[in-house]
């Protein structure tokens, strides 16, 4: 009960914010969404390495490209300037304070991984709103993810016999893998005959394809930070769901994935 109201709550609340909110509205969120998740990255990067107030610069830093995207229907060029601009303020804030770290380096790499991996990725989730049909694409993206978690943790619980990434993530399985696929498949089929988009079917189907694998890496990147930091869960700030990160760590790697085939493709 701990996990399915609060997910419950989360879902409805995403889907109202996409389905009724502006793109500003949705802007000021990720914002929210991304200092939060960046918090919780540094917790995870830095333990008790940093100042109080370091907790606070340093997620700000890391959601530079967040902040930029704002302006991402002026020019998508504002994120990758964002990624930079990031990059940049994250090594003068080595600079100036290099002499009361013992690991400058160890400051900076782990620094730009959370640049990449929070604020980077997640603001590709505000370029997609940004587009025609952005809102119903970040829908069905949504249901793709989270029918390819639902399916891969039921097929992978009742027929998950070979081992995906045993080092990484014990509990995942090839067969729990091709059920995700299938359950992606099936979620965002049906949610694009709710929020139709531009795309045909077919489009929509091969798309939930590579979404799904995208989630599925997108996760066991996120498992590969946590075992690196030694920590079970992001935070608790969720309860039984965990972090703000372990709630998104699926549309992180599978939002960039589906911007630029929209782009690409021409939809």
């Amino acid at each position: 009960m701990n996990r399915i109201v609060p997910g419950i709550l989360l879902a409805i609340g995403w889907l109202l914010l996409l389905a009724l909110g502006s793109f500003q509205l949705f802007w000021g969120a990720m914002v929210l969404i991304g200092f939060l998740g960046s918090r919780e990255y540094c917790r995870m990067a830095f333990a008790d390495y940093l100042y109080e107030s370091d907790r606070v610069l340093l997620p700000l830093i890391l959601i530079l490209p967040i902040l930029g995207a704002l302006f991402c229907r002026q020019s998508a060029v504002v994120v990758p300037a964002g990624l930079l601009l990031g990059f940049i303020t994250l090594a003068v804030y080595v600079f100036n304070h290099y002499h009361r770290f013992e690991a400058p380096l160890m400051v900076l790499s782990r620094g730009t991984l959370g640049l990449v991996f929070v604020g980077f990725l997640a603001s590709h989730l505000i370029l997609i709103r940004g587009l025609g049909d952005g809102a119903s694409w970040l829908i069905i993206l949504t249901a793709i993810t989270a029918g390819s978690d639902t399916g891969a943790y039921f097929i992978g619980s009742r027929l998950g016999r070979r081992k995906l990434c045993p080092n990484i993530s014990p509990n995942k399985t090839v067969e729990g893998g091709f059920g995700g696929v299938a359950g992606g498949v099936v979620a965002g089929l049906v949610f694009y005959l709710i929020f139709p988009v531009a795309a045909p079917i077919w489009v929509v189907a091969v798309l939930a394809v590579l979404l799904s694998v995208a989630g599925m890496v997108g996760d066991l990147v996120e498992s590969v930070v946590k075992r690196g930091y030694r920590v079970k869960d992001s935070g608790t700030l969720l309860g039984g769901h965990g972090g703000v990160l372990d709630r998104i760590d699926s549309l992180l790697l599978a939002s960039p994935v589906l911007y630029y085939m929209l782009i690409y493709s021409g939809f």
